[in-house]
């Protein structure tokens, strides 16, 4: 457990020593006044707060963290200079997972998300994202949304090993070729991804994809396998719920694609770095609850 102090201070320490190899980050132009590993502190810091969107995270290190970052420039661009940063935090948490092991791990777990760009309501008059988003169905809440979906890939662990963002009308036996490549070994997915065709593909890469079947579907494979692909798969259930509950990685609140990306990477990222302050504490990696110090 740490206390807040010890949270900023060791993820700044992390960002800040992940980015000097990198060397200067602008081909040009004039350094910006907060470095960019403060922002991308505050950021990462901001979302295990709660704070989930650009503003509220400049508003709260305003009031009380301004002493630690003296040269916290105007809201606007404030949220400008963390935008731009979207690729690298991209970089970051794959760097961060391959660290955790991401991609040496044979075992991997599959599923999809939604991303809503509006209520449903609205979603006929919106003009948010127009020619981009699309609607889909979620099973899990039995519900038609407008927006994106998620295909995440994770480690038994809970490392996020790789994610991608499709409009909502992509099924997920398209969407999973998003974010196998880099996986070997065996990926274990829900019902979304059954399919002969899909598995025999995904075969010839290296990938072994094992999903539940249908109750009127003849299994052969040993009844203790299924019982262990099902118990395992829960925690792809868990990575979602924390996204969703902790990050709100539901509702992004972007209004185009540029900062959709970005703050899906910086919530991402969020959870990697959690991941990785738990396994350096000894602590369950997915144990969010409890790693700061009330």
């Amino acid at each position: 457990m740490l206390d807040l102090k010890d949270f900023i201070i060791r993820v700044f320490c992390w960002v800040d020593d992940s980015l000097r190899p990198l060397g200067r980050l602008r081909s040009r132009g004039f350094e910006p006044g907060l470095r960019d590993s403060e922002v991308l502190t505050m950021e990462i810091v901001g979302e295990f707060l709660g704070f989930h969107t650009d503003k509220g995270i400049w508003e709260y290190f305003r009031r009380h963290w301004r002493t630690w970052f003296p040269r916290l420039p105007s809201r606007t661009s404030f949220i400008r200079q963390a935008a731009q940063l979207w690729a690298l935090k991209w970089r970051l948490q794959e760097d961060l997972s391959r660290t955790l092991g991401s991609r040496e791990s044979r075992l991997h777990i599959v599923d999809a998300f939604p991303i809503k760009a509006c209520g449903f309501k609205r979603s006929a008059r919106s003009q948010v994202f127009k020619g981009d988003a699309a609607y889909g169905y979620c099973a899990a809440k039995k519900e038609i949304y407008y927006g994106f979906q998620g295909q995440l890939v994770i480690t038994p662990s809970g490392v996020v090993t790789s994610c991608s963002v499709t409009p909502a009308n992509v099924s997920e036996t398209r969407g999973i070729w998003d974010v196998v490549p880099g996986v070997q070994g065996m990926i274990l997915g829900d019902k979304g991804y059954l399919g002969k065709p899909l598995q025999q593909e995904l075969r010839i890469l290296g990938v072994d994809l094992e999903t539940p079947l249908r109750s009127n579907m003849k299994d052969d494979r040993d009844p203790a396998f299924v019982r262990c692909l099902l118990r395992v798969r829960k925690t792809v259930e868990t990575v979602i719920s924390q996204l969703t509950e902790r990050f709100g990685i539901e509702r992004t609140l972007a209004r185009d694609r540029w900062h959709l990306t970005n703050r899906v990477a910086r919530k991402l990222l969020a959870h990697t770095v959690g991941v990785w302050l738990n396994v350096s504490l000894g602590r369950s990696p997915l144990k969010m609850e409890g790693l700061i110090a009330a």
